[in-house]
C-alpha cells in the first residue's frame, strides 16, 4: 500500500519511477551483448583521436578500454561511439551508449535536469583563451571586438559570453561542432581566439601547423571537472564506473603499474592492495564484478599516472604539467576513497 501511494505521488509530481529490474539493467545488458558501448569524441588530441589505422587513441579511449577490462575482462571488448558535444547527453539518455566518457563538465543543472549522473572526476580543467603570439592580446579583456570560436553544446560559449557582457564589451562568437574545425578556423584567420578548457587549447595548439606561434593566456575563468556520465536509476552501474576511476588513482598511489601488477598481486601482503587487486574477493562481490576487476583494468591501461603521462606528459606534443591532476600527496586534487 505504501509503495503504491509513493508511486502515485511521484507520477502526480511528474516524476518517472523506473521499475527495479530496469533500473539495474546496464551491467546485465553489457554482459549479454559482450561489449561496452562508450561515448567519445574524435578530434581532441590527448583525449581522443583516430590514428592512421582508424584506432581510437587518447586518455578517454583508454578509459573506455580500462572499463571494458574491469567489466568484461578484456580491453578490446569496447565499441566506441563517436558523439559531438551537442549530441552527447541526448545519446546517453536514449541508451545509445552505456557511459559517456568524452570530456563533460559536472555542473549543477546538468546533474539535476538531464536524468544523468556524473561519477568521479578524472580530469580537472579551467576555461581559457588561445591567441596568436604576435597579437595585441596580453589579457583576455584585450579580445573585445574579436571573433572568438568555441564548441557548440559546451559550457565555454556561456562562460565567454558572460565574461565580456560583464565588461560591457562585445565579441563575435562562432560555434563549431568539432575541435578540428576550430583549428582550421584559427589557421585560416577566421578565428582570432579559441575559448575552451586549457587542455583543449593545448591539444588544439599542438594540431596547428606552427604551434609556437600561439599562446594560451594565463587567466582562467571557471572550474571544469570532467567525469564519466551514466544514466540515473542504475546504482550498481554508477558504482562500477565511479570505483573504476578511483581504482586507477589508488593504483598510482600504491605504486601498482602495468608492468608490476601481476607480480604485486601474487606477492603482496598488504591487506589494502590484496583487496584492490582481487586477491580477496569482497570488493568485486560488492560491485557484481570479477574479484580481479581492478587488476584487469590496471594491467590493461596502467594506473592514472601512466595514463596521464602517455597522453599529456612532457614527452607528448601537448606537454601539460599535471598540476591539479596530480595525486593529493603531491599537491594535486586526485584522491581515491578507501578500498575497504
Amino acid at each position: 500500500m505504501i509503495r503504491s501511494i509513493l508511486a502515485a505521488a511521484a507520477l502526480a509530481a511528474g516524476l518517472f519511477v523506473a521499475p527495479a529490474a530496469q533500473a539495474q539493467a546496464t551491467l546485465d545488458a553489457i554482459r549479454a551483448r559482450g561489449s561496452l558501448a562508450c561515448g567519445v569524441n574524435t578530434s581532441a588530441p590527448g583525449f581522443t583521436t583516430l590514428d592512421a589505422q582508424g584506432r581510437y587513441q587518447g586518455m578517454v579511449a583508454d578509459l573506455c578500454r580500462g572499463l571494458a577490462a574491469a567489466v568484461l575482462g578484456n580491453p578490446d571488448r569496447v565499441r566506441f561511439v563517436p558523439l559531438t558535444f551537442a549530441t552527447r547527453f541526448t545519446a546517453l539518455g536514449a541508451g545509445e551508449v552505456d557511459v559517456l566518457m568524452l570530456t563533460s563538465t559536472h555542473t549543477l543543472l546538468r546533474d539535476t535536469q538531464l536524468g544523468l549522473r556524473f561519477t568521479t572526476y578524472y580530469f580537472y580543467d579551467g576555461h581559457g583563451f588561445l591567441v596568436r603570439r604576435d597579437s595585441n592580446a596580453r589579457r583576455v579583456r584585450d579580445l573585445a571586438g574579436a571573433t572568438i570560436c568555441t564548441l557548440q553544446g559546451t559550457t565555454n560559449e556561456q562562460i565567454t559570453s558572460e565574461y565580456f557582457r560583464s565588461l560591457n564589451e562585445r565579441v563575435n562568437i562562432l560555434l563549431f561542432a568539432e575541435q578540428e574545425q576550430v583549428v582550421q578556423g584559427l589557421g585560416s584567420g577566421r578565428c582570432d581566439s579559441y575559448a575552451m578548457d586549457a587542455s583543449g587549447l593545448a591539444s588544439a595548439r599542438a594540431a596547428l601547423p606552427r604551434p609556437a606561434d600561439w599562446v594560451i593566456l594565463d587567466e582562467r575563468f571557471s572550474k571544469e571537472p570532467y567525469a564519466p556520465v551514466v544514466r540515473r536509476g542504475d546504482d550498481n552501474w554508477f558504482d562500477i564506473v565511479r570505483w573504476f576511476v578511483s581504482a586507477l588513482i589508488e593504483a598510482e598511489e600504491r605504486g601498482i603499474t602495468t608492468a608490476n601488477a601481476e607480480e604485486t598481486r601474487r606477492t603482496t601482503q598488504d591487506a589494502n592492495v590484496r583487496r584492490l587487486l582481487g586477491v580477496t574477493p569482497e570488493l568485486g562481490q560488492a560491485l557484481r564484478l570479477d574479484p580481479a576487476w581492478a587488476f584487469n583494468a590496471v594491467r590493461a591501461i596502467g594506473n592514472y599516472g601512466e595514463l596521464y603521462n602517455r597522453h599529456f606528459g612532457e614527452n607528448t606534443p601537448i606537454a601539460m604539467p599535471r598540476a591539479q591532476n596530480d595525486l593529493w600527496t603531491r599537491g594535486g586534487l586526485l584522491y581515491a576513497p578507501p578500498f575497504r
